[in-house]
């Protein structure tokens, strides 16, 4: 074995290692990313699971391999011969378990909510360059443990328990922060120069930090209530159903409208019904409630006005999402949104458009498409 490392240590690619050394970590990190992007689909998917299980209980195990790494306790070990290695293990789960939460937040319609997720990956991975010793830094380290494992028991809680509801989330939370905790002082009453680098309470403290920010993110509806996500929503003319297909009739956009299905201005003739139809990603055996909440505008104070609510129950599993609708008589010109959220006030996403009068609409085609 040690002839094999030594002959690995002087070829080309060995040397070629040693000499790119400090830009491993996040080619690393970026190779974990790009992993799960091309591999992974649904959360509820066997194969998702096993993957994300598997990259949370090894990132765990090389954390506590790494952080022992210091004190001498793998030398003479087979281990001990590659622990120069266990930083670039490290950055890569970081990053296959980062791009797995782009993944399964990147499918809901609301963009805000993805562009949130990327603005906290991209600092983490700048976080990741700027570091003095990189991944070493032990405060930084376990600080982005705790956000991954947070984030990562927040999704796979619901998605075993078939329930998603604020008390899930608080679990969640719970079980992330007690193995957190757990990990930390385990490490700290086994490793001397870990309890030389860091000051517990100091560490501890962040921890508390990072966990009582998200909870505020939470209650103010800034993180997308991921497993579940707004897959498409569509402000139609009319939706029926034929046999298992939900056949809607809308305005075709402008070609160049590529973030939205349909038309944003709907020309609304008085009497007709106007339809929001949405279809939600849900795991398997999760049941939900889904409301509508449609709001209008106010001219005079800018704020929109909650106008109506109406929900309806969902579960889980279809590949395309679960698909339903609601509708408006009656309704008032200006501007409009419909809320897609949970019965727990957790917002999916939104629909926004503007109804004006057929007299005042430039000419428009309608087409139909099959959900």
């Amino acid at each position: 074995m040690k002839r094999t490392l030594a002959r690995f240590r002087q070829s080309a690619f060995g040397r070629y290692i040693d000499r790119n050394e400090k830009y491993l970590p996040i080619v690393f990190f970026v190779a974990g990313f790009i992993f799960d992007s091309l591999t992974l689909g649904r959360i509820d998917r066997a194969y998702d699971m096993t993957v994300l299980w598997s990259h949370m209980t090894l990132l765990t195990l090389f954390l506590y391999l790494f952080n022992l790494a210091d004190d001498g306790t793998w030398n003479n070990t087979l281990l001990g011969r590659y622990q120069q290695y266990l930083p670039l293990a490290i950055q890569f789960f970081f990053g296959a378990l980062s791009s797995a939460y782009v993944i399964y937040f990147s499918r809901s319609v609301s963009l805000t909510k993805t562009t949130s997720f990327f603005v906290i990956l991209v600092i983490l991975l700048f976080a990741n360059e700027f570091l003095k010793r990189r991944i070493s830094n032990k405060y930084l380290q376990f600080s982005i443990y705790f956000f991954i494992s947070f984030i990562f028991f927040s999704f796979m809680i619901p998605v075993l328990t078939g329930v998603m509801n604020t008390t899930i989330f608080l679990l969640s939370g719970a079980v992330s922060l007690g193995i957190t905790l757990f990990l930390i002082i385990y490490i700290y009453r086994k490793s001397p120069s870990t309890r030389k680098e860091v000051h517990l309470g100091k560490l501890t403290g962040l921890i508390l930090t990072i966990y009582l920010a998200i909870h505020v993110f939470y209650y103010f509806n800034l993180i997308p209530p991921v497993p579940l996500a707004l897959e498409t929503g569509i402000v139609a003319h009319e939706v029926r159903k034929e046999n298992d297909e939900f056949i809607v009739t809308y305005e075709k956009k402008d070609p160049y409208i590529f973030w939205r299905d349909y038309r944003y201005r709907f020309t609304y003739e008085s009497g007709e019904r106007v339809y929001l139809f949405s279809s939600i990603f849900a795991p398997s055996a999760l049941e939900e409630k889904i409301i509508h909440r449609w709001m209008h505008k106010d001219q005079t104070t800018n704020a929109w006005k909650v106008m109506d609510e109406i929900g309806y129950e969902i579960t889980g599993g279809r590949e395309s999402g679960y698909r339903g609708y609601t509708y408006k008589e009656n309704i008032i010109h200006g501007e409009w949104r419909v809320e897609v959220v949970t019965d727990d006030d957790l917002i999916l996403g939104h629909v926004d458009f503007k109804i004006i009068s057929a007299s005042e609409a430039e000419q428009n085609e309608l087409v139909q498409r099959s959900f």
